[in-house]
């Protein structure tokens, strides 16, 4: 297999890779994941064959968000499959436990610079992906409530069924009102949880494993904020650059909801109990809207 995959790299970078080992590494519960070592060093995720698409979305999600120059991300070798796994190969890189908050301050500010990138005039993406191992739609919409509705929420709670969340078409009914504050379109990371974002030893920020599409930019800051959040100079550096909409704090309740339905719908547990908690306390702001 490792030769199938060192062939490749150095086909995709022109320059050959002589490996001397690789070991295994922590890199979430959906892929394995191989740090390669030898003339270079490579960073390489496996799953099954039929799992390609994700890894080739995940490349093209890093392509784009690498276009905007503005935020640091892992730069793409190349992707494809062995008899028995697929693969996508970046480029490792050598990250600290931990930043400072200048550090902290500068991915908040190189982030809202990569929301404040134009590029589309419609929501979504030029191809389905992938939140964890779920499947993510980015049918394209003029509209964000219709499409946050139909893609975000309701393609969950179509997962879960509807009798999981009784509750479900009451709030989606309410999104209208939830969610108009009519935002631009933005590239966002989609997936921005303190797992997929670190930075190297020189302090540089860097974020990776992405749900890229184009959205409302307020889902990645509210997901920041979903499992512990960031640190103070993360938020400081991003307002600093792009002030949040009034209202937001609101909203955040909705955005979150989508990754707590997805984590229920995955691993089941306690997320359902969160999830139920949640759709309560939306349907209790929109009364109030």
């Amino acid at each position: 297999m490792w030769q199938e995959i060192v062939d490749r790299i150095t086909k995709s970078t022109g320059q050959p890779f002589r490996m001397t080992n690789s070991h295994r590494v922590g890199g979430g519960c959906i892929n394995q994941s191989y740090v390669l070592d030898g003339n270079n060093t490579y960073f390489v995720k496996l799953n099954q064959p039929a799992l390609l698409s994700m890894f080739e979305a995940e490349a093209w999600g890093l392509a784009e968000m690498s276009g905007t120059k503005t935020i640091a991300l892992p730069e793409v070798i190349c992707w494809g499959t062995t008899e028995q796994h697929s693969y996508l190969v970046l480029a490792n890189l050598d990250l600290s436990d931990g930043g400072s908050p200048e550090s902290w301050r500068k991915m908040g500010a190189d982030l809202a610079g990569m929301h404040l990138r134009g590029g589309s005039e419609r929501f979504g993406w030029q191809r389905p992906n992938h939140i964890g191992s779920t499947p993510q739609i980015n049918s394209w919409s003029h509209s964000w409530p219709d499409f946050f509705a139909e893609h975000r929420l309701g393609y969950q709670f179509q997962l879960a069924g509807r009798r999981v969340f009784p509750q479900a078409q009451q709030l989606l009914d309410c999104l209208p009102q939830l969610l108009a504050h009519q935002p631009t379109p933005s590239l966002v990371h989609g997936d921005l949880w303190s797992g997929n974002a670190s930075f190297t030893k020189d302090g540089r920020p860097v974020i990776f494993d992405p749900a890229t599409y184009w959205g409302d930019r307020e889902v990645d800051l509210a997901m920041t904020a979903l499992f512990g959040g960031f640190p103070a100079a993360f938020y400081q550096g991003y307002q600093d650059i792009y002030p949040l909409d009034v209202g937001y704090e609101q909203r955040q309740v909705v955005y979150n909801l989508y990754h707590l339905l997805n984590h229920y719908n995955l691993f089941g547990g306690s997320y359902q109990g969160q999830a139920h908690r949640a759709i309560e306390q939306a349907i209790d702001l929109a009364a109030r809207v």
